[in-house]
């Protein structure tokens, strides 16, 4: 079973496996195909991912994948912390350009559930973090996109300051939501 939360934007939801300790540790099932369907979550994902950051300050994002590549994502962290922001890029979307932020971190073995069509990035809030994720379709170089973190029609409040924030070049000079074609239409459910 699955305690499952939404985040306020459509189909984000922040996911808690359950965990079993004892003095040995723990063991916990990250992902299970049938609890997930359970849970009204049914996405077939094809590939996992695993990234570490060395220092805290590193910011990965916004980043996306337009269709026929879009992907969601199932983000976790199996060491250290992130604050995990995810931003809709639904054209036409009542949540357009808005974000929701949670923290992540392997203390709180929580999980969030990123669907297609919104942007994500994270920001590390401690030294050698490992962050993992799943992803329901391939990567594709010719479909992959950054918004600018810093957008200010977007207004996200990094919790650190940004003159310490340490980025990749793509990431430095990502175009704003105004000028990127998401490639994403709001479709009422």
């Amino acid at each position: 079973m699955l305690d499952v939360t939404d985040l306020g934007l459509d189909g984000v939801v922040e996911i808690k496996p359950r965990q079993f300790g004892d003095e040995r540790g723990f063991f916990s099932e990250t992902y299970n195909a049938q609890a997930m369907k359970d849970a009204g979550i049914d996405i077939e994902f094809v590939q996992d991912n695993h990234s570490l950051s060395v220092e805290k300050g590193v910011l990965r994002g916004l980043h996306f994948q337009t269709p026929p590549f879009a992907q969601d994502k199932l983000v976790r962290v199996v060491r250290g912390s992130v604050f995990d922001v995810i931003v809709d890029f639904r054209q036409g979307s009542p949540t357009f350009g808005k974000w929701v932020g949670v923290e992540i971190s392997a203390e709180k073995w929580n999980q969030v559930l990123i669907p297609k069509g919104f942007g994500h990035g994270f920001l590390t809030l401690e030294p050698n973090t490992e962050f993992l994720y799943k992803v329901s379709n391939f990567y594709s170089k010719e479909c992959d996109r950054s918004v600018r973190f810093d957008d200010p029609a977007i207004g996200i409040e990094w919790p650190l300051s940004h003159d310490c924030l340490i980025l990749s070049d793509k990431d430095k000079t990502a175009p704003l939501l105004a000028d990127t074609d998401t490639g994403f239409s709001y479709e009422a459910s």
